[in-house]
């Protein structure tokens, strides 16, 4: 009698962890419809609050952004962003092939919308289990918002600076002194170029590698405007 009660007590504390566990990981599903009418803020800036960190943010509509900003960060992180559904296996395989190339190192495989799936509700770092979180969400995302919004959310959480800058206003005032909706072509590029490590790369003092990347950019940026149709509709 004794074990009985005690089996039935282990199943009702793994049922009440299962619940927990299906709750924590359906929550990001629900709450990401209701950011085609709320800023979010990503996890990142949290758990830097958390720690008493600094955050500089100030969120700025897509419409009061250089057109030329999120035409570069398409060019320089997802080129099929208009295309794909929120994930694209081609890149990751590019990617893999050219571990060693420095385009490869500065884009990696994630397209725009699994870095906000990640910047929205996962952590850094790199893991298969954080991959295997991350793909259905940016496809849950990819449904349930538009390519304009999520364009909009990630050039605003997306961390920028090397000391806790967020999002394309606090970036281009760092880096610039002037507000996102001044920024040239270039400025665009060479803010683009650090996204993938904006702490050791830097736009307001740019490396050599910084401002080749950027001039890569640009110049794809120019060559292939068209492809940012889905965030500034003709």
């Amino acid at each position: 009698m004794r074990g009985n009660n005690r089996a039935r007590r282990l199943r009702a504390v793994a049922l009440a962890i299962a619940a927990v566990v299906v709750a924590l990981l359906s929550l990001p599903y629900l709450i990401a419809p209701l950011y085609r009418f709320v800023m979010p803020v990503s996890t990142p800036m949290l758990f830097r609050w958390a720690s008493g960190a600094r955050v500089v943010r100030t969120v700025v509509p897509l419409s009061r952004v250089a057109r030329a900003l999120p035409i570069t960060v398409i060019m320089a992180e997802d080129g099929s962003f208009c295309r794909n559904r929120g994930v694209d296996l081609g890149a990751v395989r590019e990617a893999l092939r050219q571990a060693d190339d420095d385009i490869a190192e500065a884009r990696g495989g994630s397209t725009i919308t699994q870095q906000t799936a990640k910047n929205l509700f996962l952590w850094e770092g790199r893991s298969f289990v954080r991959k295997a979180l991350e793909f259905p969400l940016a496809l849950w995302i990819n449904l349930v918002l538009p390519k304009r919004r999520v364009m909009e959310i990630y050039l605003n959480i997306v961390e920028w600076g090397p000391n806790g800058e967020f999002g394309v206003e606090a970036a281009a005032r760092h880096a610039f002194g002037k507000s996102a909706h001044d920024l040239d072509a270039r400025e665009a590029a060479e803010l683009a170029a650090i996204l993938p490590n904006p702490v050791r790369r830097s736009a307001k003092a740019p490396s050599a590698m910084v401002r080749r990347l950027a001039a890569l950019y640009q110049r794809r940026a120019a060559e292939y405007a068209t492809r940012d149709a889905c965030i500034f509709p003709r």
